[in-house]
């Protein structure tokens, strides 16, 4: 059972964008994806508002959630939100095993 964060970072004036620009060429967003228990890691911008920037972060389980939560890398995060003044919204998912029935939608 994988548990996905969706994190909304709003800011003005691209700050969102310039965020998520620094997370990736700074290597800080690769050493979160390289922790254990990290899925997914990616950033995504939504067409319709330039000055928010969507990531989807997933983890295997609870556990993955909470050492990353402890972990100095926190503090690193904690740092860029603040420099480019970034606002926040998050929503939470709990994975589970689609029907067999619904694969019939997929293109694959």
């Amino acid at each position: 059972m994988a548990i996905t964060v969706n994190l909304y970072y709003t800011g003005k004036s691209g700050s969102a964008r310039q965020f998520a620009q620094e997370m990736e060429e700074s290597g800080t967003a690769a050493a979160i994806r390289a922790e254990a228990g990290n899925l997914r890691y990616e950033y995504f911008f939504p067409m319709n508002d330039p000055e928010t920037v969507l990531l989807i972060d997933s983890w295997q389980d609870q556990e993955a959630i909470d050492a990353h939560h402890a972990s100095p890398m926190m503090k690193t995060l904690a740092a860029l939100r603040e420099k480019y003044d970034l606002h926040m919204k998050a929503e939470r998912y709990v994975s589970v095993e689609a029907p067999e029935s619904e694969n019939q939608f997929l293109r694959k």
